[in-house]
């Protein structure tokens, strides 16, 4: 993630992103503070705020090598759940107190039964079960399903999560989401004030931290940022990124050492997550988080039914940002994306949108290739 914004709050969310462990969670454990690590957006930070914990979401920054989790993992996984267990197996995530790891796509359903099954000591070990359709039944299973991770909760860690807690925290995340629209809206502009990149340090800074103390932060930045730079028509094209992981940033950046400027993304660890909000009104703090990640915000591959939602979502962006391109992104071995992307391609043709779809591994052995591919597309939109 390049570096290029002359701030000290950019600062410190960067280094916050650029690695698993930092400043901000060790304060919170010398505080005394537990953290909860959690796999995909679609499981609610709101529960484990709610209980007095710090959600940290897995990711396999700094990784080098799939070595040991190998060992767990063939070949024909996704090579990001393989890289967050390696990260795990080698001592990364030993600030952990817990894990809550949700039924996403096979591979990070896998992650449950290997973790629980390794010699990793992480005390507590939870397996959160979510539908894979959205509408009104589903909601209300999945409701449930948080009821059963509450109790397992409060009953491992002593504490009580109760309904004004749940508000609370639901009015925070909200509020993150607020935010982080600002930060994307102002890639509106003909010359952001921030590239595609740096965005990805600053969203991905907010899984990893404090959720007040990364909206102070992030309300600073938000002041310091201009709209927009001088004018400046270089760009060879303004691009969206679309599909899979989002927390290493390598196709932005590659774009944008082409000249291209990315000015949007929906990706699992970007544009997706600040999706609108839950619900503040009614009785049920769960029935809405559960109603905002099934039927709301259903952005997950996996999820059956979303696809029309999530068509129209990303054309609006395309018009809104006068997006030229779009970038589809799938890591190998990715039933979930792969054909997401796949139905997702012949709208983008329909709607006259240039598209890339590319597949790469989590950490990319080969950047001249995706280098030689950006170009390619680049050229493509330009004639």
């Amino acid at each position: 993630m390049k570096n290029g914004i002359n701030s000290r709050v950019y600062e410190k969310l960067f280094q916050i992103a650029g690695g698993i462990m930092s400043p901000a969670i060790e304060d919170w454990k010398k505080q005394g503070g537990r953290v909860m690590g959690y796999f995909c957006s679609w499981v609610p930070e709101e529960l484990f705020i709610a209980a007095g914990i710090l959600p940290f979401r897995i990711r396999g920054t700094g990784s080098t090598g799939t070595e040991r989790a190998d060992e767990y993992f063939t070949s024909c996984n996704c090579s990001f759940p393989r890289h967050c267990f390696n990260t795990a197996l080698s001592g990364g995530y030993d600030f952990l107190d817990g894990v809550v790891i949700g039924t996403s796509c096979d591979a990070i359903r896998h992650v449950f039964d290997n973790w629980k099954n390794s010699p990793l000591k992480t005390p507590f070990v939870y397996q959160l079960n979510r539908p894979d359709l959205s509408g009104e039944i589903m909601a209300a299973y999945f409701r449930e399903e948080l009821v059963k991770m509450n109790a397992a909760i409060e009953n491992h860690f002593g504490v009580k999560i109760t309904d004004e807690q749940l508000w609370k925290a639901i009015k925070l995340c909200n509020e993150t989401r607020q935010l982080q629209q600002q930060l994307y809206d102002l890639r509106k502009a003909p010359n952001p004030s921030i590239s595609g990149s740096e965005v990805a340090a600053v969203m991905v800074a907010g899984a990893s931290m404090p959720k007040e103390q990364y909206n102070r932060d992030l309300a600073v930045l938000l002041n310091e940022l201009p709209g927009s730079k001088p004018d400046d028509n270089s760009h060879s094209a303004r691009l969206m990124i679309v599909g899979a992981c989002g927390d290493d940033p390598i196709i932005c950046e590659i774009a944008e050492q082409q000249g291209a400027v990315v000015v949007n993304d929906q990706t699992c660890f970007g544009g997706v997550v600040k999706y609108k909000g839950v619900s503040e009104t009614g009785g049920d703090p769960l029935a809405a988080i559960a109603r905002y990640q099934i039927i709301d915000r259903p952005f997950c591959a996996k999820i059956g039914g979303a696809h029309p939602l999530r068509t129209s979502v990303i054309l609006d962006i395309v018009r809104d940002f006068k997006v030229d391109g779009i970038i589809g992104q799938r890591l190998g071995c990715c039933d979930a994306w792969g054909g997401e992307l796949f139905a997702l391609r012949e709208d983008f043709k329909q709607a006259g949108t240039p598209c890339l779809m590319i597949e790469r591994e989590y950490i990319p052995d080969s950047r001249g290739q995706l280098t030689t591919r950006v170009q390619a597309f680049l050229e493509t939109i330009q004639r």
